[in-house]
């Protein structure tokens, strides 16, 4: 195991001295001794784990740069604040800077003056930015990846740019010092073991400390309920939005044109407002701070919402369309209840043949057609580009390009030799079957009687855990008091 040069007591008094803590709570401790030791880690801890601090702290125990890859502004730039209202050494780079605030990092970055930088993907690949991460003389202690189950995804939101992250410790370190090490940390709140084997080869991360904490929350109550018409899931709704009062929450739906329509319904009764990818920069944030300050009761929202933000007081979300994944789902019911208090989730789910309400199956078509268009455009593409090539190239001559080499890479039939520089290969995989599979199993965990966290723990990888939670006696399922048909225990989400 590699040594550390800082004391646990030195540990501990800088933990107590810039956050007011006396310890941590397990498995935080373990984290920060593996990033101080230099070596990779992949960890797993549910949303509220207090795992920023688990980077911060040994990044500002060191000399030289820790690089915090970062997929939203608003992320990066709470976490930035607080920093800096502590008078710590950390800055951000991103496209909404002013020049002058850009600039003055961009010094402050090459004179050697950070602790911590936060980037997003996109930019920790512009000239400007890794020209000077790539100067010999720059000490950088590590990569953190924060919300790593980006890289995993794929939608409207995913950014091609975290399947090259791989290649970038092997950038990096190529113009430094033989001897020198880069290690890589990824956090996230969700990652099964198919998305955790993801993470491992994209990253290529060598020999992880691999830390996981099931994603069991007793505070939040699950309950699904099935809809026969769209006008029943609208009733549903709002008997449900009544009996919460003025209690602050979160409507999630699954696309931009529900998000609006459904916030414009609404709007005369509540203080509600839509939010997707398609809005600017500068309504998104807006509509973030509103819902922070309680301007707005809830948001009616597509899966770009909520990444990274923490309301302690959301007291419910309701999934007006259900998700496509059981890690959407976990990642978006996690919104609720973090300050430890009771919370609850709700899944409005079309009735379970789809006859009477084709809803759920009709979008389950539409992105299962997205997908399928995607990897089209993709196969034709092999066509017509070079065997090795560049991504800045590709992307200013096809449409769709970044992406297009992305999910190329995710086949297998692409390797990334740089950051900027891809290599076709005769390898090929199908990723056909694993997007069915999460589509069924999440299917499944809907429809099933069986307790919902014990088939959210068994998912994720936790059937030990599972076994001894038995019932968790706070969901639907659980509260009705009907044990689980065996057909229930044979789909028990394998």
């Amino acid at each position: 195991m590699a040594e550390t040069s800082v004391a646990w007591s030195d540990v501990l008094q800088a933990f107590q001295q810039i956050w007011g803590y006396s310890d941590f709570r397990p498995p935080q401790d373990a984290i920060v001794k593996a990033l101080l030791e230099h070596r990779d880690v992949l960890v797993v801890l549910p949303t509220g784990g207090g795992k920023s601090i688990c980077f911060q702290l040994p990044a500002l125990l060191q000399s030289g740069l820790t690089l915090v890859i970062s997929p939203l502004v608003a992320l990066m730039e709470n976490q930035v604040q607080d920093l800096q209202t502590k008078a710590l050494p950390a800055a951000t780079l991103h496209s909404q800077l002013p020049p002058p605030q850009r600039h003055k990092t961009l010094r402050s970055l090459e004179q050697g003056k950070l602790r911590l930088l936060y980037v997003s993907p996109e930019t920790l690949l512009i000239p400007p930015v890794w020209e000077r991460l790539c100067q010999p003389q720059l000490q950088l202690n590590g990569l953190i990846l924060d919300e790593a189950h980006c890289l995993v995804q794929w939608g409207e939101t995913f950014r091609p740019a975290y399947r090259r992250l791989g290649a970038v410790r092997r950038a990096l370190l190529a113009v430094r010092p033989p001897g020198s090490t880069l290690p890589i940390a990824a956090f996230t709140a969700t990652a099964d073991p198919e998305a955790q084997r993801v993470l491992n080869a994209v990253l290529e991360l060598r020999s992880p400390q691999v830390v996981r904490l099931n994603p069991h929350r007793p505070n939040l109550h699950l309950s699904v309920k099935p809809v026969i018409s769209e006008g029943q899931r609208k009733g549903s709704l709002r008997r449900y939005l009544q009996a919460q009062g003025d209690r602050a929450g979160l409507v999630y739906v699954r696309t931009r044109k529900a998000s609006e329509a459904l916030a414009a319904e609404l709007a005369s009764q509540y203080r509600v407002a839509p939010y997707h990818a398609g809005l600017s920069s500068r309504d998104r944030r807006q509509i973030e701070a509103d819902w922070m300050a309680d301007r707005l009761q809830f948001v009616v929202c597509t899966s770009a919402f909520g990444m990274g933000i923490s309301k302690g007081n959301t007291r419910w979300v309701v999934h007006y369309q259900a998700p496509c994944t059981i890690t959407e789902y976990v990642q978006e019911v996690g919104r609720a209840g973090r300050d430890g208090k009771a919370a609850e989730a709700l899944t409005l789910v079309s009735e379970p043949t789809g006859w009477l309400e084709p809803g759920d199956r009709q979008r389950a078509k539409f992105f299962e057609s997205q997908t399928q268009a995607l990897q089209q455009k993709a196969q034709r593409l092999i066509s017509q580009i070079p065997a090795v090539g560049d991504v800045r190239d590709i992307s200013q001559r096809f449409e769709h390009g970044a992406i297009s080499l992305s999910w190329l890479h995710s086949v297998g039939k692409l390797t990334w030799v740089s950051p900027f520089d891809y290599q076709l290969t005769a390898n090929s995989e199908t990723s056909q079957r694993l997007q069915a599979s999460a589509s069924q199993q999440m299917h499944q965990f809907l429809h099933s009687r069986q307790c919902r966290w014990q088939g959210l723990l068994v998912a994720f990888g936790f059937r030990g855990e599972a076994q001894q939670l038995g019932g968790c006696g706070h969901c639907d399922n659980c509260t009705k008091h009907k044990p689980a048909g065996r057909g229930d225990r044979a789909a028990g989400f394998r």
